[in-house]
């Protein structure tokens, strides 16, 4: 499992799946990030720079509507009547003065919507004068609740001017605007002029430069009062430390960044004429809506990124799998030749380069396979031949033996015998001449070889002894035909003495393990050691064996073919019994893979 991982990772087609979409995505992700970052900058400072404009508009015009106002208050020095009234402040004596003023009064207070009631306080003879929209003109002696603080501080401003924020009802919006009216060009003062505002206009006015839930807006006195605020909500601001730096400022307009444990913000801010009062109009800007541009096209650059990225992995993968699945076809095939299949199964890989490859691939492909097919043929071929010589090599003197013996016995008519002897002989021929099959069970084989023994022991009598014993979990284990005659054979040739001692054969087969271990031993006459040393060199060295008497080419011709199925998984062993006698030990795998019988020129 992680072999096949590892390779998944290391195949072409992912490394160049990895290669396009890094040379994608890093580029293309960089410049949304470098874009959002530019646009985020951009659009912030001209949305500063707007809003810049737009307080200055703004500032424009309440400076203009305050001008207005403290014009009306300016205007009582036209009316030289009204100024004589209150130089002398006489008013049983000056009928006529009476109703310049109440005319004049009259005509401040509806000069303006804005304008609630007009006040007046004469210094000479401290009277009280007022007139409002819900009621006349009203002359009073001097009244204890009359706050004269309002006054004293228009009487020290260097513009005669003092506005001060209302307290109570829509204490944010209303406003009162205080004169001191002093006799020009002495500087002694004879009244004082208050003008009550209830606000509305500046609300109008202000409503236009900031968007309501969004943005916030404050205008504040000189003080630190507020005239109007955006939001009841936002008196938690009063006490905060950006009104004092907006009012140290020596600046009269500026902008200001400034952070908060929420959210930080932007603060932009103007100041109107100090002859009207030197407001301070303060814009505050959250961050969130400063970038709120820059934040919606980093957006719809996202979406077409993701829309432009999809599109780049869809070709990518087009492009790798295009590319490298002409290739995965070819390993694939490869690895079947690996395994022995020689049948190409593609018919084209394009005609491209790849495609090229494809068709040398074939063509390689299907002459290696006619060049193993005349091989193994020939091999095939080889081994038959060698079968044939081996099974002419039987002894023709034990034919002639046999059927000499069996002759003998006819004659001394014992028929059931005589029936046997022949019944093991045509077994004995039939299972020698049979050339079709080059693989038997080891149990067949062994049939062959009892039979066998049977004729031999008919021949020598008492002479010979013999015996054969095998397990039966090896009785169906296939091994090549004939390799277990010819080695009892050469005991009867080179080692039996019928005039001495009873000769034995045993013949034991066994498993250990994954291999069949096959004895046969004798009590012959043996070799010398010499000679079995020629003999074990010989076998290893593959050479032929010769000599005058015969002795190992038998062995030898064993030992060959059991190297031609099995090759380096077979073992031969020879040896002299120190009680007397000799010993052939062959171990043979119990499965045979790859390999091909000999003489079946019908399987491959």
């Amino acid at each position: 499992m992680l072999e096949e991982v590892f390779k998944l990772k290391s195949s072409i087609r992912q490394k160049l799946i990895t290669l396009l979409l890094l040379f994608t995505i890093i580029p293309f992700g960089a410049s949304i990030v470098v874009t959002f970052l530019y646009t985020k900058e951009s659009l912030k400072d001209q949305a500063v720079e707007e809003n810049v404009n737009l307080l200055y508009q703004g500032k424009v015009n309440i400076d203009s509507y305050v001008k207005e106002l403290n014009n009306l208050t300016l205007s009582v020095y036209n009316n030289l009547e009204f100024i004589s009234y209150l130089k002398s402040a006489n008013l049983r004596e000056q009928p006529i003065s009476v109703r310049s003023v109440n005319q004049l009064l009259q005509t401040i207070l509806y000069a303006d919507q804005s304008i609630e009631s007009v006040d007046l306080f004469i210094e000479k003879n401290s009277q009280f004068i007022t007139t409002s929209k819900q009621s006349s003109v009203i002359y009073s002696e001097q009244r204890k609740d009359l706050n004269f603080s309002f006054y004293e501080q228009a009487s020290e401003s260097p513009f005669n001017l003092y506005i001060k924020p209302n307290e109570g009802k829509n204490p944010h919006h209303s406003f009162s605007l205080h004169r001191s009216l002093q006799n020009v060009p002495a500087k002694d003062i004879l009244a004082y002029i208050s003008l009550q505002i209830n606000g509305r206009k500046l609300v109008e006015l202000s409503e236009h430069l900031y968007i309501k839930g969004n943005e916030e807006l404050f205008i504040v006195t000189t003080e630190g009062e507020f005239v109007y605020q955006s939001s009841s909500v936002l008196n938690e601001r009063k006490e905060q430390e950006w009104i004092a730096q907006v009012l140290a400022q020596e600046q009269n307009s500026g902008v200001l960044e400034w952070s908060e444990s929420n959210e930080p913000f932007v603060l932009i801010y103007d100041t109107i004429a100090e002859s009207r009062g030197g407001w301070k109009l303060i814009k505050i800007i959250p961050a969130s809506t400063l970038f709120e541009s820059a934040y919606n096209v980093a957006f719809i650059n996202i979406i077409f990124g993701m829309l432009g990225l999809f599109l780049v992995i869809v070709a990518t993968l087009f492009v790798s799998f295009k590319i490298t699945n002409p290739l995965t076809v070819l390993v694939k095939n490869i690895n079947e030749v690996k395994k022995g299949n020689m049948k190409v199964q593609f018919h084209s890989l394009g005609n491209d380069e790849i495609g090229e490859l494809g068709e040398s691939f074939k063509s390689m492909v299907k002459k290696i396979d006619q060049l193993i097919n005349r091989e193994y043929k020939l091999e095939i071929e080889n081994k038959t031949n060698q079968l044939k010589v081996l099974q002419s090599q039987i002894n023709p003197h034990f034919l002639y033996n046999a059927l000499q013996s069996i002759g003998t016995l006819a004659l001394k008519s014992d028929a059931p015998k005589v029936y046997t002897l022949i019944t093991d002989l045509s077994k004995i021929m039939r299972y020698s001449i049979n050339t079709s099959e080059s693989m038997v069970t080891l149990s067949q084989e062994l049939d062959y070889l009892s039979s066998y023994l049977l004729l031999q022991k008919q021949r020598f009598e008492d002479k010979l002894d013999y015996s054969i014993m095998i397990k039966n979990d090896v009785k169906e284990v296939y091994v090549p035909k004939m390799i277990l005659q010819p080695l009892v054979e050469n005991y009867f040739n080179h080692g039996f003495d019928s005039h001495e001692i009873v000769g034995t054969v045993s013949v034991t087969c066994d498993k250990h393990k994954d291999k069949i271990v096959i004895e046969i031993q004798d009590n012959g006459l043996g070799v010398s050691e010499e000679r079995l040393e020629m003999i074990n060199t010989q076998l290893a060295t593959n050479q032929n064996m010769v000599s005058n008497s015969g002795t190992g080419i038998g062995l030898q011709n064993v030992y060959r073919r059991l190297k031609l199925y099995y090759g380096e998984h077979t073992e031969m062993s020879l040896e002299n019994i120190q009680t007397g006698g000799f010993k052939v030990r062959i171990i043979l795998p119990i499965k045979m893979e790859g390999e091909v019988l000999e003489g079946d020129h019908s399987r491959r």
